[in-house]
């Protein structure tokens, strides 16, 4: 039974070393030799400014390139790839306007715009903004829900960024 297991999962193996980048079982693919990024801290453009977003960002994708991808953090421009990032938009809107027994629905946008360098392969380079929105009851305010929606909505950007850099599907 063991031996019927093994074939199969070895195959597998050499099928994700296999090819012209190195793979790994989150589903990201860097180019073979490469090493090193440099996410560079993302700076707040937005009109509304919230104090800690940029820096969770910043560290969030680092967390989720250093520990899927398996490239170190470098802060300098001789690495395989840089980030360059911008926060350009966060703002709250109207979802929905309910009778009186129901109170309406908001909704909070966060917007991104990533620059991507790939110095190993230029052909991967992109520039593309990224949007992230989470709803909430519009009976509470921002302040009471900010925190919550917030960390939600990184979350989907950093998936978002890093699958469009290292996920080749």
């Amino acid at each position: 039974m063991i031996r019927r297991l093994i074939l199969p999962l070895l195959s597998l193996a050499l099928a994700f070393n296999c090819g012209c980048g190195i793979y790994s079982f989150s589903g990201a693919s860097v180019d073979a030799g490469a090493t090193t990024v440099n996410v560079r801290p993302f700076e707040n453009k937005a009109p509304y400014v919230n104090p800690t977003l940029a820096q969770d960002l910043t560290d969030g994708l680092r967390t989720k390139i250093t520990s899927q991808a398996g490239l170190a953090q470098v802060n300098s421009d001789q690495v395989d790839y840089i980030f360059n990032s911008t926060i350009t938009g966060y703002s709250t809107s109207t979802v929905a306007v309910q009778d009186v027994e129901k109170p309406a629905t908001a909704r909070l946008t966060v917007t991104v715009k990533i620059e991507f360098i790939s110095n190993p392969n230029p052909d991967n380079d992109f520039t593309e903004s990224f949007s992230a929105s989470e709803e909430f009851s519009a009976d509470q305010s921002l302040d009471q829900v900010q925190g919550t929606l917030v960390e939600k909505i990184n979350k989907k950007l950093i998936d978002d960024i890093f699958n469009r850099a290292f996920v080749n599907w």
